[in-house]
């Protein structure tokens, strides 16, 4: 499988010459779900779901399917009938020749007073898990775990704990666009002193075979 990195929580995955797109959100390429045959979207929040890049890549491939929460299926569906699937928590599916199972039921706490919403997490091919914003650990073996480094909801300490108990081989950082160039030396060097597993930033564009 090969891994790309794109902006912010946005990745891209190929494999047998598919590609699955996961979060291409407002903060992502203008054209991030392009060429996607399938695209998985966590939660919502627009830096997460943005309805112009998903339908780009909707338009742009009449067979591309979308899979999701409902607060984000029920906004694109009537758009594109029979390709929009609603997903939960213990759903398993297969999404351009990927098996992809869900874990996760709700968006990490920002404050007690802001309402929390559906957040699915996305294990696929049982090797690569997108938690999307929350510290889902998905109860199985993790090869390679997207880390939400930096967020209103998270604190380095969390997202430490969080690399230990998942226990991944290597762990890439996503959600990072908030992330200034000066802090990024702090937070490689805490998160691979600290986290216990092999710890990668790629850039935007950035791609691993795993």
């Amino acid at each position: 499988m090969r891994f790309t990195k794109r902006k912010h929580a946005c990745v891209r995955l190929e494999k047998d010459g598919r590609t699955l797109v996961i979060d291409p959100g407002g903060y992502s390429e203008d054209d991030a779900a392009v060429g996607a045959d399938a695209i998985l979207v966590t939660h919502e929040h627009p830096d997460h779901f943005d309805e112009g890049r998903l339908r780009a890549g909707l338009e742009a491939d009449p067979a591309a399917e979308l899979w999701a929460p409902r607060s984000v299926a029920d906004r694109i569906a009537a758009a594109f009938p029979g390709r929009v699937h609603t997903v939960g928590h213990g759903d398993a599916f297969a999404a351009a020749g990927f098996d992809v199972q869900v874990h996760g039921e709700l968006h990490a706490v920002i404050h007690p007073d802001i309402r929390r919403i559906a957040n699915s997490g996305y294990l696929v091919d049982g090797a690569v898990f997108h938690p999307g914003d929350a510290f889902t650990v998905p109860g199985t073996r993790v090869e390679t775990l997207m880390v939400p480094v930096m967020a209103p909801w998270n604190r380095i300490a969390d997202v430490i704990d969080y690399l230990r108990e998942v226990a991944p081989v290597r762990a890439v950082d996503v959600h990072d666009a908030l992330l200034r160039d000066l802090a990024r030396p702090t937070y490689d060097g805490l998160l691979g002193a600290l986290g216990g597993t092999e710890h990668l930033r790629l850039a935007p564009g950035d791609s691993l075979e795993i």
